[in-house]
């Protein structure tokens, strides 16, 4: 199974691209901030991720505010097909009202 599910804050929108085949393309940076418990302690999570929407999601996603509190559903992947680099790609996502901290 690969599926993510997080609420990001929407930190940084590239421009909306478009493949030779008309499909829209949106890179994105996406940033986590929570707090979980591991091994009976908390631990802070603080961290930033790439990822990358496609069509319609793509298009949503680039009237979105910078700096907004977002639910994403996604799936994880490769930057390239030769590469280990992690890419999140974004399949649907919700807007949330407050600050997406988990605990």
């Amino acid at each position: 199974m690969n599926k993510v599910q997080l609420r990001v804050t929407l930190s940084e929108i590239h421009t909306l691209r478009y493949t030779p085949a008309g499909i829209s393309v949106l890179d994105l940076v996406l940033a986590h901030q929570s707090e979980v418990v591991e091994a009976g302690h908390p631990r802070q999570l603080d961290f930033e991720l790439e990822a990358r929407a496609v069509g319609e999601v793509a298009e949503a996603l680039s009237l979105v505010d910078l700096g907004s509190y977002l639910e994403i559903e996604g799936f994880l992947t490769t930057t390239r097909k030769n590469t280990r680099r992690v890419l999140l790609h974004i399949q649907a996502f919700k807007m949330q009202n407050s600050n997406p901290i988990i605990v």
